[in-house]
């Protein structure tokens, strides 16, 4: 399985010919979205999806069933649904955005395990109840603090993470957070910058 990442959230996958794009939102790169068979969109925030260019793709979008994103057909999935997409199974998690300063309303999120190994929680440190290989951690919110994203690797203990949710942080911020998350955990955390792969 071949993981690159994109701008901010945005998480392509790729096996056996197969590609299913997470999260291409606003600032990620449209080259995400080439050749993309599906795509799963964690929430209705813009930073997590581009309705315009989502539109025109011609591909099967999941999101949460209780997201608002008018303009786009969707295929919507619970908390807890078994699913394929693009050939990858998917089980979504979770349910509901973090908390948001000020009672400000949240709104559904779903995070997404892929072939149970890979787990995407979009904006959300919900831990799953089974075993994760590779942990997509969000690095930086205005809804998260350092000390969460640190407990969130602890308390997932994958095999390895990656930070996403990064496109809010400059260089010295990002120096901050790759070191924090490096220093605190056992988890084989790794930086990749946008359109690096593993």
């Amino acid at each position: 399985m071949r993981i690159t990442k994109f701008t901010h959230a945005c998480v392509r996958i790729e096996h056996d010919g197969r590609v299913l794009v997470i999260d291409p939102g606003t600032w990620s790169e449209p080259a995400a979205l080439a050749g993309a068979d599906a795509v799963l969109v964690t929430h209705e925030h813009t930073d997590h999806v581009d309705v315009l260019r989502l539109a025109g793709l011609g591909v099967p979008v999941y999101a949460p069933a209780e997201a608002n994103i008018p303009r786009l057909e969707v295929t919507g999935v619970s908390s807890d649904e078994d699913f394929t997409a693009a050939d990858f199974r998917v089980r979504a998690v979770g349910g509901r955005h973090a908390f948001i300063y000020g009672g400000q309303p949240d709104c559904a999120n779903l995070g997404y395990v892929i072939d149970e190994a890979v787990y995407h929680p979009g904006d959300s440190l919900y831990v799953p109840e089974q075993p994760i290989e590779t942990l997509l951690v969000p690095a930086q919110g205005s809804w998260m603090k350092m000390a969460e994203a640190i407990d969130f690797v602890k308390a997932i203990k994958p095999q390895r993470a990656f930070a996403i949710h990064d496109a809010q942080v400059n260089d010295r911020g990002l120096s901050s957070i790759n070191g924090w998350l490096t220093e605190e955990t056992d988890n084989g955390y790794r930086y990749l910058a946008p359109g690096q792969s593993v």
